[in-house]
């Protein structure tokens, strides 16, 4: 039986998919645990579903990509939309410190990742799609550099970087949480935030301090507070067209790259369009800035677009490379854990507060920043608050990653191309 479905019926799809996902993490907690998101639980039964009928060759599927295109775009464009200079700035040296770590730590993985295939005999791109694409990068990225992978020459590296990232999310839970652990003891660290541990909501009254001291001004801390009790249709309009305009503009920046014959992808460029509009605003002052609206549709568009790209996995076209893809995963999270703990916690300071933040690092290291977050919780539950870290690491995840990620594997791929 083939199954082939147009852009409406995918959509439907993908949102019976996606809220199984959301049905399973709420029956499962080991899923809400490692923060694994609904569109990737529910995306990855489906390709397992999907491995089983067509390896019994009682079907074969395929679905429409269209909207899984257009839905990437919007992701990537809104989050060149949060790559704000000025909030960078605002963070001050750690963020500067943490941004280089981060960046010396993509490197590396994509280095370790290149090194170990072509110690297996493989495809260097295989070592990239096992790399920083799936690690630092998560399931988003894997998602949209996996067809850039094969479109120069990698057979299945959606399928590939998707199945790392997997991985990636649940070995940054199990190991962020005991590296910390290991440094708050060994160095008899404390929690200077407040002579006693705080309660439950004075612990987060002081979180969303830090959050709002990385705020543009006083007045739109109080709009984006309005607009989270109200929908406010103008804005809402404002911030998609300047996402939309984002888009158009950034693939003429990634025509102009292919066309001096690099791999550059048309998302790459609407990022980049993306922060150019953003920086003008925050610099000039001559339009106001969309940035809750903009993450609203950017997390809409991810949703869509995670689900529809998991569906369409083959995990069967897998089987041939089970072995040398374990070893090169398991040297990505050995890895991280001697970075994290040699590394992040000394540049950043040896405290308490460095300590939460290399168990951070674990988590967006290997996963996602919601990753990080749930590591740095767990220690703050244990051993106290740690505000810093609850400001640097976030703004890191939003800001910075994303597109140090895209420019360094950019130069990857085009070394490798």
């Amino acid at each position: 039986m083939a199954i082939h479905l147009n852009i409406y019926q995918t959509l439907a799809a993908a949102i019976v998919v996606y809220y199984v996902g959301v049905f399973l993490r709420m029956k499962f907690n080991f899923l809400r645990k490692y923060c694994i998101p609904a569109p990737v639980v529910g995306g990855i039964l489906f390709a397992v579903l999907n491995c089983i009928l067509y390896t019994n060759s009682i079907w074969t599927y395929e679905q429409d990509k269209i909207m899984q295109n257009i839905c990437m775009m919007l992701f990537f464009t809104s989050v060149g939309y949060t790559a704000s200079l000025s909030l960078i700035k605002r963070g001050g040296i750690l963020v500067l410190r943490m941004a280089i770590i981060t960046t010396v730590l993509i490197i590396l993985q994509n280095l370790i990742g290149i090194s170990l295939s072509t110690l297996f005999h493989l495809d260097p791109l295989i070592g990239l799609a096992t790399a920083s694409i799936p690690m630092v990068g998560g399931h988003g990225t894997a998602a949209a550099f996996g067809p850039v992978l094969e479109n120069i020459g990698l057979e299945n590296g959606t399928t590939i970087a998707v199945a790392a990232a997997t991985f990636g999310l649940v070995a940054g839970g199990l190991i962020g949480g005991p590296i910390g652990e290991r440094l708050v003891h060994k160095f008899d660290l404390h929690s200077n935030a407040d002579s006693e541990r705080l309660d439950p909501q004075s612990y987060q009254h002081e979180i969303t301090k830090l959050e709002h001291a990385a705020s543009n001004k006083q007045q739109a801390d109080q709009e984006e507070h309005k607009i989270g009790q109200t929908i406010d249709n103008r804005r809402f309009m404002n911030a998609m067209a300047h996402l939309f305009l984002a888009m158009g503009l950034g693939t003429l920046i990634s025509n102009f790259f292919v066309s001096i014959n690099l791999v550059f992808p048309p998302y790459i460029g609407s990022m980049l369009a993306a922060a150019i509009i953003r920086n003008i605003a925050d610099f000039t002052k001559a339009y106001k800035v969309y940035q809750r609206e903009s993450e609203v549709l950017g997390n809409l568009g991810l949703t869509i677009f995670l689900t529809c790209a998991l569906m369409s996995l083959k995990l069967w076209q897998l089987s041939d490379l089970a072995i040398p893809l374990i070893i090169l995963l398991l040297s990505q999270a050995v890895f991280m854990a001697i970075f994290a703990y040699f590394i992040v916690y000394r540049v950043m300071g040896k405290n308490y507060e460095s300590a939460v933040m290399t168990s951070g690092a674990c988590g967006f290291g290997l996963g996602a920043t919601p990753n990080a977050i749930a590591n740095m919780t767990a220690m703050t539950e244990l051993f106290g608050p740690a505000p810093t870290a609850f400001f640097v690491i976030p703004l890191i995840g939003s800001l910075i990653i994303d597109p140090v990620n895209a420019s360094i594997l950019l130069t990857f791929i085009n070394i490798l191309h």
